[in-house]
């Protein structure tokens, strides 16, 4: 019997899918196993992606409107052991019932420790973004998925940690189209209202 701690780094497996990833994505999912074992977290969950994503996407950083908004949310993610982020340490995310998405299998929501579909250490609501952001990639006919592919996945899920993370920085999403592969470039997916910094 081998006895799991907090401590232990999470998510040892991989994405699921099988689908390759663009080294910008797989650098910031490494980035969000290494930042959730720092943390002492169990679970790698959707706000870990972002902060992985924006750490190692120069697409993602970009299609955040501008540097102001970038030092809103990256503040945001760095104070998640504080304030707001503190309840997450009681609960995994995505663990109760979740509003359809494309691309969610049937049981989207189920843990991801054995009980339910996904690589132990990855939140279900992460999991649920991985698969999506690869069905995203096969629909709009790319040979790999891209950090943007996973970006419009978590947008599209308002329910998620990194969609609460955009909106306490003043970075409203806008829930990104349904892939396809008539439209094979990836826009911006946060608003363009302008942000005040109070």
């Amino acid at each position: 019997m081998h006895s799991r701690t907090p401590s232990r780094s999470p998510a040892g497996e991989g994405p699921p899918g099988g689908h390759p990833l663009s080294p910008e994505l797989a650098s910031a999912l490494s980035s969000a196993r290494r930042r959730a074992g720092r943390g002492g977290d169990r679970y790698v969950d959707t706000a870990h992606l972002l902060h992985g994503l924006l750490e190692s996407d120069p697409a993602v950083r970009g299609s955040l409107g501008g540097p102001a908004r970038l030092t809103r949310v990256l503040g945001y993610l760095a104070q998640r052991s504080i304030g707001y982020g503190m309840r997450w340490q009681r609960a995994v995310e995505g663990a109760g019932p979740r509003p359809a998405r494309h691309g969610a299998a049937d049981g989207a929501g189920t843990a991801p420790d054995g009980r339910g579909r996904g690589p132990s250490g990855w939140s279900p609501a992460a999991v649920t973004a991985l698969e999506d952001a690869l069905e995203r990639a096969r629909a709009r006919g790319g040979d790999r998925a891209e950090g943007v592919d996973l970006l419009d996945a978590l947008v599209a899920d308002p329910c998620c940690r990194a969609v609460e993370v955009l909106r306490r920085a003043g970075v409203p999403p806008v829930a990104p189209p349904a892939p396809s592969a008539a439209e094979p470039v990836v826009r911006s997916v946060v608003a363009d209202t302008p942000v005040g910094l109070s």
